[in-house]
């Protein structure tokens, strides 16, 4: 599953992926325009100082391959190859640009997207629309940068120019154009799929790290073979050819970006890849977390048929495997036991595939939209989970009663904020699940969200929770208050149906009953629109009380259809 940036989202690479062998693919397009995508490789006062790494259509490579433009392919206007264990130590950011060649503006561009692939698997994506431009013709989309550790950050700086002004703006010299050489037909880079073929395994994964498992293509066509999930391979030539890169042609892109690397890192929510909003709408802005009421059936991409699933026992290929074939019509005999007998019809086997444990080796994984199985194994830190949602658990665990204290009974009390949770320790599985409401896991990575405490189910024991106050002048039936969740660790929030998240304007209202959760930026008061009442009298309108939420943009608020 993809994590989802918005612009002036970082995160360490790392924690998106262990791989180190990186697929970076640009998607831009708009009508009449025709685009150059390139990289700068900058050292640490973010100059060019070496113009061998600037990688665009007429120098595909730097000297030791550490960075490789590969052209056009699954679904990408452009892409490239970055191994990160090969960068020099003088190379300190990567800079990946798109540049209008010839006449145009940015904000012309429909829906595009920056994404990171690694071992096969989508990990990260930025989303842009031409709504969020004017009239530059350049734009910086998405940087790599070496700050301890290597990092990334959705940038979306766009400026008037073209690739000479750009090129200029890190310190690079314009040289006279040189037409570009003509390519070998079909030639593609080494590692790409055969266009018929079933897709090859992903990039390796760095030493000591599990090799990555290649995706269920989807059908009809496979992806490519650094696990691009999305997006049919365009003209992807035979396997064998030479390696090489098809040159676009034009020109290069625009200038200056301010140092936007300084600020800590943050989290970007997750989302499901390949979803883009249509042109000229304004994308709300998901949580710091993934919420799966916007996404598709559990290892299911959008648009893509669902797979066939491994045989009963063994590992599915997807987190949540498709429909396995038909077993015995109703009525008729089926084996003895539910096991099939000398390679007759699976029978029980098939009836139960479908139901089968998903497991991804993350920390928490969604077997379905209403039961979460975390692992203790991963990351060592103990669960604090709702008092009697555990409905399986396998390995040793260890279940004990969390307490809050004196202080926290009283202010749980008093505010209607009280949890009761048990602490999940040990080495195992643990799966949980409370009256079949739908959970989303929400990460965070520093920053903080508030949610109810009725809708809260589980959380890591890392993140630090409190009791906020919401401003006004009261509630009745103890309103008033929240829960706030800070840190790196990860939510599991619960809901009555598929919610909807929407952005925080100066005319955002919901019910108190029906919010689920909004960011912690966000500003809540009680709205003076709707009277406080408990109950509804005839000619009243039902509704008991509003809250009003206001904030700069990228702040959220979460809403189930549901009123409690």
């Amino acid at each position: 599953m993809a994590r989802e940036f918005q612009r002036g989202h970082k995160a360490r690479i790392s924690d998106l992926t262990a791989g180190r062998d990186l697929y970076v693919g640009v998607q831009i397009a708009g009508p009449g325009l025709t685009f150059d995508i390139s990289c700068f490789g900058l050292d640490a006062n973010e100059r060019l100082s070496d113009d061998r790494y600037f990688i665009f259509f007429n120098q595909p490579k730097s000297p030791e391959e550490a960075i490789q433009q590969l052209g056009p392919q699954a679904g990408d206007t452009d892409s490239f190859r970055v191994t990160l264990d090969s960068m020099p130590s003088a190379i300190q950011k990567l800079s990946f640009t798109a540049t209008i060649d010839g006449a145009g503006q940015m904000s012309q561009v429909g829906p595009g997207y920056l994404r990171i692939v690694a071992g096969g698997e989508e990990v990260a994506r930025y989303s842009f629309t031409g709504s969020e431009f004017s009239t530059e013709r350049a734009v910086m989309l998405g940087d790599f940068y070496l700050k301890d550790v290597w990092r990334f950050a959705a940038v979306g700086q766009g400026f008037d120019g073209g690739l000479d002004a750009l090129l200029k703006n890190f310190g690079g010299e314009v040289a006279e154009e040189e037409p570009a050489p003509a390519p070998a037909q079909g030639a593609t880079p080494g590692f790409a799929p055969p266009g018929q073929a079933a897709p090859a395994p992903g990039f390796a994964p760095p030493a000591g790290a599990p090799a990555p498992s290649a995706p269920t293509p989807p059908a009809p066509q496979p992806a490519p073979a650094f696990g691009a999930p999305q997006g049919p391979s365009q003209g992807t030539p035979p396997p064998g050819t030479p390696q090489g890169t098809p040159p676009q042609g034009g020109q290069p892109p625009a200038p200056g970006t301010p140092q936007m690397h300084g600020a800590p890192t943050i989290a970007a929510p997750i989302a499901p890849p390949g979803q883009v909003p249509p042109p000229g709408q304004v994308p709300p802005p998901p949580p710091p977390g993934q919420f799966p009421g916007q996404q598709p059936p559990f290892g299911q991409q959008p648009g893509q048929a669902p797979p066939a699933p491994a045989p009963y026992g063994q590992p599915p290929a997807q987190p949540y495997p498709g429909q396995p074939g038909q077993p015995a019509p109703y009525g008729q005999p089926q084996p003895m036991g539910g096991v099939p007998q000398g390679g007759g019809a699976p029978g029980l086997q098939a009836a139960l595939a479908k139901y089968r444990e998903a497991p991804t080796g993350q920390r928490w994984t969604p077997q379905n939209p209403r039961l979460m199985r975390v692992d203790l194994g991963v990351g060592g830190q103990p669960v604090l989970a709702r008092q009697g949602t555990m409905v399986l658990y396998q390995g040793k665990v260890d279940f004990s009663y969390k307490g809050a204290g004196f202080r926290g009974r009283i202010v749980g009390n008093a505010t209607g904020q009280e949890m009761q949770l048990m602490r999940c320790t040990g080495q195992g599985q643990v799966f949980l699940a409370e009256n079949a409401a739908e959970l989303h896991p929400i990460e965070l990575q520093g920053d903080a969200i508030c949610v109810s405490a009725e809708n809260v189910l589980a959380f890591d024991e890392s993140l630090h929770h409190e009791v906020r106050r919401i401003e006004g002048h009261g509630i009745p039936g103890g309103a008033l208050f929240t829960m706030q969740f800070q840190g790196t660790g990860t939510v599991v929030v619960k809901t009555e149906g598929t919610p909807v998240v929407l952005p925080v304007t100066p005319t955002t209202f919901a019910d108190s009953n029906a919010i689920v959760a909004w960011s912690a930026g966000a500003q809540v008061i009680i709205s003076s629109q709707v009277r406080l009442r408990r109950s509804a009298y005839p000619g009243h309108s039902g509704e008991t009380v509003n809250l009003q939420f206001r904030g700069a943009p990228g702040n959220f608020i979460v809403v189930q259809p549901y009123e409690v």
